[in-house]
């Protein structure tokens, strides 16, 4: 929903703009919640990971929304949302945690059904396939450190300061590239501060609960919904490859959920 929307504001206005707004609004709504305890509960011994933070899902929300200015929207999100399969590899080269046989056979399988979700549409290469795969990194690690964050830190502040430097780092591109706003613009950009306001508060307490590693086949499903809201806006039916493809993410994602519930058993017995 988020890329849906930006994509519409990013047709009336520029992608810095966009992303200004889309913070900007989050953090206007975060402010009295983060401060709800007095100065204290915003005091933070781990600001150098909120910066590593905001900065990586900064740049991130940029390159999206500058990739799917240049390709198909369902293209860009499946490119981006290729995360999932780096994060494994990041976990244990940062803290040499291994991910089950399961995680990787269900992030293996959610991958294909994504695949068949573009299979049928076919086109060229463009500057937009590595911004889009730049983004997929820049939100590998995102991610890693949303987990690492929760590990210690309440929702009310990792929001607090996620949306505070994000629109800090954004503001003077905005800036320079202001221009007046059309009423329509304004709708979209509302709605891209509200739909990344809900997203921001899910994934933080998703990482809250369960690992990096077995939350990431999970990620494959933004791709589906993208594909859903572009058939649900073009008024197309679903074809044959859409269909099988979001049932080989579901199927992936019940096959990591599987492997936590197996190791967890095999811990008590043992």
């Amino acid at each position: 929903l988020v890329g849906a929307l930006g994509k519409a504001a990013g047709q009336l206005t520029s992608t810095a703009v966009v992303v200004l707004f889309q913070n900007l609004i989050c953090f206007v709504v975060i402010i009295p919640v983060a401060i709800r305890g007095g100065p204290a509960s915003l005091r933070s011994h781990k600001i150098g990971l909120h910066v590593l933070r905001a900065a990586t899902g900064t740049a991130c929300w940029y390159a999206l929304f500058v990739a799917i200015t240049m390709m198909p929207l369902t293209n860009a999100v499946l490119l981006t949302f290729s995360a999932p399969l780096w994060m494994p590899g990041i976990a244990w080269l940062v803290s040499r945690q291994k991910a089950a046989m399961a995680t990787w056979v269900g992030a293996t399988i959610g991958f294909v059904g994504v695949i068949l979700v573009l299979q049928p549409q076919h086109h060229e290469f463009n500057i937009g396939t590595p911004l889009a795969l730049a983004g997929a990194l820049l939100l590998g690690v995102a991610l890693m450190s949303v987990r690492w964050l929760g590990a210690s830190e309440p929702m009310p502040r990792i929001l607090f300061y996620y949306f505070l430097f994000s629109t800090v780092m954004v503001l003077p591109l905005a800036l320079l590239e202001w221009r007046p706003l059309e009423p329509r613009t304004w709708i979209y950009l509302i709605g891209v501060g509200i739909a990344q306001l809900f997203s921001q508060v899910f994934i933080v307490l998703a990482y809250r609960y369960a690992s990096s590693v077995k939350l990431s086949p999970f990620i494959y499903t933004t791709i589906v919904f993208t594909a859903l809201i572009d058939w649900a806006i073009s008024h197309r039916s679903p074809t044959f490859f859409v269909a099988l493809g979001i049932a080989f993410v579901i199927v992936g994602g019940l096959v990591a959920i599987r492997g936590k519930t197996d190791a967890s058993l095999a811990a008590i017995e043992s």
